[in-house]
């Protein structure tokens, strides 16, 4: 009995870690090989361009600040007055959009996945897999997703090539590794549950947060950030969305930042460098309703 358990456990950490086991990738390569991520060129591995991907993040993120309005007041006292007026009047447009149903005594809040819904025309969940053994995944829970839209994002604290990492990956099947060699740690638990937390309180500046720690709760603040949670496409399973990265550029409106399920590891990078962010979009068959977003491939 002693010897079947022993046997059960070292077969958990061989499945675990055999992707890391480099004459056992060297041996599958040709024979799993739509696993694997495949980039003939850097240009073809985005299916989004970078503009349309800054277009909806800002669309979305947009909308979660002006439903939940009433707890921007820090923010707004530090915004120019000019952007300050713009968000009165999306504000109010939003309220008599929302007049005929609900009276000013009434007014619904929505919850995230609403804005999401409301917003692009579909809600996404984390929910138990269809593919067995697979833990929990992420389905379509209403409306439907067309090709080539971003549909999540993947969290985590992203670290440079040379940043250690040791610790947080052991045993972690979370961990991205992006072309061009940047780490990002989606774990939601343990030692880098721990570490994301440090580096959001660290990157603070007054009222403003630099990044969304939510994804580490049940009760996310940004409705897109599940990606970690996307499966991995099998021999009989197919793709039907991809992953990108896309770097946040400089000129992002801080008051959207606390939206962004990403921060750098490193503060010093965070300040030299671009926010690396991964979109997760839709490359195959519309998502429908109780249909899994699974990944092209994994790491």
């Amino acid at each position: 009995m002693l010897f079947r358990t022993l046997l059960r456990v070292l077969r958990q950490r061989w499945h675990r870690y055999k992707y890391r086991f480099v004459p056992w990738i060297a041996l599958n390569l040709s024979q799993n090989r739509r696993t694997l991520r495949y980039v003939p060129e850097d240009s073809k591995d985005k299916i989004i361009p970078d503009e349309d991907v800054l277009g909806t993040l800002l669309k979305v993120f947009q909308a979660l600040f002006i439903s939940n309005f009433s707890r921007q007041t820090d923010i707004l006292l530090l915004l120019p007055e000019a952007i300050k007026s713009k968000y009165r009047d999306l504000l109010v447009t939003h309220q008599r959009t929302e007049q005929p149903r609900y009276n000013t005594q009434q007014q619904k809040i929505y919850k995230p996945g609403e804005v999401l819904f409301n917003t692009l025309g579909f809600s996404i969940s984390r929910e138990t897999s269809s593919l067995i053994s697979a833990g929990k995944g992420v389905f379509v829970t209403k409306g439907f997703v067309p090709k080539g839209t971003v549909v999540s994002m993947y969290p985590g604290t992203v670290y440079q090539k040379h940043e250690p990492i040791f610790f947080q990956s052991i045993g972690n099947p979370f961990i991205f590794r992006c072309l061009d060699g940047m780490l990002i740690d989606g774990n939601d638990k343990g030692i880098s549950k721990v570490v994301y937390r440090s580096c959001n309180g660290r990157d603070q500046l007054g009222p403003f947060k630099m990044s969304d720690s939510t994804w580490l709760t049940s009760e996310v603040q940004n409705p897109l950030a599940v990606g970690q949670y996307v499966n991995n496409c099998s021999n009989d399973k197919e793709a039907n969305v991809c992953y990108q990265e896309f770097d946040v550029p400089e000129l992002f409106p801080l008051e959207f930042k606390q939206y962004l399920p990403n921060i750098m590891y490193s503060h010093d990078t965070q300040r030299s460098a671009s926010l690396r962010t991964v979109p997760i979009a839709m490359c195959g068959s519309r998502g429908t309703q109780g249909h899994p977003a699974r990944r092209r491939a994994f790491l």
